[in-house]
């Protein structure tokens, strides 16, 4: 049994992260369907993978962590052992013989060693940085966590423009629309938004900037 794990929204300041993992029992079920690194998929191509993906799936697991949790679990540990967490909760979800992960920490090894040491049964562990490249099993379990990310964040832009009607853009900080719309709705109402990481530097930064404005 074959494991491929991935995530999406580890960077935004707006929304959930997305960890997904997708179990086959061969990777040939995935071959001849253009599956594909979910960022050089359009949104539109992601969504018609994703319902392929799961059609042909032995099974597929999501953790989803929400703003309020990732700041209450950055207090005490940093964001790549939260994401190790998340990993393995997929992991013990999904039992395989195999696991490919797309490796959160700069050194590869250290990433499966962390993952090793939390889980209670025997699996191969094989961390790569740009796994969703090389491995159609990754390349899906990213098309999942984007997917699955990208419909939650568009709930979450159809609330929050019922009091602000504006873009929310990509929840990234390097995304002006994103910026802009967290600075209007701290002048206009006084407060971050909902459903903001708030324990992100560009966030902190925001709030210091507008606190002093006013």
């Amino acid at each position: 049994m074959i494991c491929g794990i991935d995530e999406a929204g580890r960077g935004p300041v707006i929304g959930p992260l997305v960890v997904a993992g997708v179990q086959v029992d061969d990777e040939k079920v995935l071959e001849g369907i253009g599956v594909k690194d979910s960022k050089k998929c359009t949104p539109e191509r992601r969504e018609r993978l994703a319902e392929m993906i799961k059609s042909r799936a032995k099974a597929i697991n999501l953790v989803v962590l929400h703003p309020e949790e990732i700041d209450n679990l950055r207090s005490r540990m940093t964001l790549n052992e939260i994401e190790v967490e998340a990993f393995c909760k997929v992991m013990k979800s999904l039992k395989s013989d195999v696991y490919y992960v797309d490796s959160a920490d700069v050194n590869e090894d250290r990433f499966a060693k962390e993952l090793e040491k939390r889980i209670d049964f025997d699996a191969k562990i094989i961390s790569s940085h740009k796994a969703e490249e090389k491995f159609l099993v990754v390349a899906s379990a990213s098309i999942i966590a984007k997917t699955t990310r990208d419909r939650l964040v568009r709930e979450i832009e159809k609330e929050l423009r019922e009091k602000l009607d504006l873009p929310l853009g990509s929840g990234y900080p390097s995304d002006p629309i994103t910026i802009k719309f967290i600075k209007e709705w701290k002048r206009r109402f006084g407060s971050l938004p909902p459903h903001i990481r708030r324990s992100w530097k560009t966030v902190k930064r925001l709030s210091h900037q507008q606190t002093k404005l006013w």
